[in-house]
């Protein structure tokens, strides 16, 4: 079963003994986290008692598929080139993050981050500064073939690459693009060259992909992938999105129990968002033949055990994926003379407003006073 939302009240941990005072806002005045009495050494804590580790950043809003429930036909008004954190500031933002900030966990996102002509630069900028720091890359596949050494060769510890179907037809149809060889060449490479582990994203969609889970997981496990399933998250630009209409993670398991013995996975889960079972085949049930995670955001939300905090491509921190507020890192990392401390802090005040779930005081994916995000996936980050 996935983490039910019940939050304790927030515990604020004590003052480290001999840490400096509180830090200190744009006009001198504490911002509410520090004035709260959250100090740099506490990390990106929140008013729930969670703490974010897990930095998501987004790399470009650009991507080149369409993918219907992501971003509609025509695509989006794409960001500026200076909008868009440079690789510099990149570089130094997730070092406030680390060094500063508590943060263990990093993966770049878009978006599209392959479409990034510095991007092996950026991840061997980042591993020269955190020689320790695991970093990931969420992408879709397109020109992975030609990139995948490079990326290990500068560091990257995993990959993580979305694929709904292994049909050409009905992956032309949920991403509008005929590239489905194409992918499945990135994938090929990134194992080939030994790019750590390879996870395999996909969204089920109703009657057009959701018959396919049992052959992806077979082919995933096949080939030493982790398939993840995530459940359909009203992010969509055309807001299409319906809780009746999404397939929820009760019927993906149903559907891969007809092939597969399902049982959980013991390792503890620690904050992820995918609850991991062991796969059997049926046919070989003493055999674990590998895991498959399933991210089920909406049925069985995670919230109370949230990590996660988040950088969108032009420096904004989003407190949690559902959000509608944003807070701008940019102008301060663009500012002469502020330094890594200020940024921290107006980072821990974002963080320290996080909802308590889904954008609002309670978990509710679908209900009533559910409102979607004017920004879809692709100009969030994932």
């Amino acid at each position: 079963m996935g983490i039910q939302l019940g939050m304790p009240a927030v515990g604020l941990p004590a003052p480290p003994t001999g840490a400096s005072a509180p830090p200190v806002t744009e006009g001198g005045t504490a911002g509410p986290a520090a004035a709260a009495g959250i100090r740099a050494a506490d990390g990106l804590l929140d008013r729930y008692g969670r703490r974010a580790t897990d930095m998501r950043l987004s790399l470009t809003d650009k991507c080149n598929l369409r993918c219907t429930y992501c971003m509609p036909a025509e695509g989006l008004d794409w960001l500026a080139k200076d909008k868009v954190l440079s690789g510099a500031e990149i570089i130094r933002l997730v070092g406030i993050g680390v060094d500063v900030l508590g943060v263990r966990e990093l993966r770049l996102t878009g978006g599209e981050p392959l479409v990034r002509a510095d991007l092996v630069d950026i991840v061997a900028g980042i591993r020269a500064n955190h020689p320790g720091l695991p970093i990931s890359l969420t992408t879709n596949g397109l020109g992975l073939d030609k990139k995948a050494r490079a990326l290990r060769d500068a560091g990257l510890t995993r990959i993580n690459v979305s694929l709904d179907s292994l049909h050409p037809d009905t992956f032309a149809q949920l991403t509008r693009r005929p590239f489905l060889a194409r992918v499945l060449a990135g994938v090929e490479e990134a194992a080939r060259v030994g790019l750590g582990l390879i996870k395999i994203n996909a969204v089920l969609m109703r009657g057009i992909n959701d018959a396919e889970a049992p052959d992806l997981l077979e082919w995933a496990v096949s080939h030493g992938f982790e398939l993840r399933f995530i459940e359909q998250m009203p992010l969509d630009a055309d807001h299409g999105w319906t809780r009746d209409g999404m397939i929820t993670a009760a019927e993906i398991r149903g559907r891969l129990e007809r092939d597969f013995i399902l049982t959980p996975d013991p390792r503890q889960r620690d904050g992820a968002p995918a609850e991991r079972w062991e796969v059997r085949r049926r046919a070989e049930p003493e055999t674990v033949a590998g895991t498959v995670g399933i991210i089920a955001s909406v049925t069985e939300p995670f919230c109370a055990d949230c990590r996660r905090t988040r950088i969108t491509a032009e420096g904004s921190v989003r407190s949690c994926l559902f959000s509608h507020e944003e807070t701008d890192l940019r102008e301060l990392l663009r500012s002469p003379g502020v330094g890594d401390a200020e940024v921290a802090a107006r980072w821990q005040d974002a963080m320290w407003g996080k909802p308590k779930a889904h954008g609002m005081d309670h978990t509710g994916l679908g209900d009533a006073d559910y409102v979607q995000p004017d920004r879809t996936m692709s100009a969030i980050g994932g």
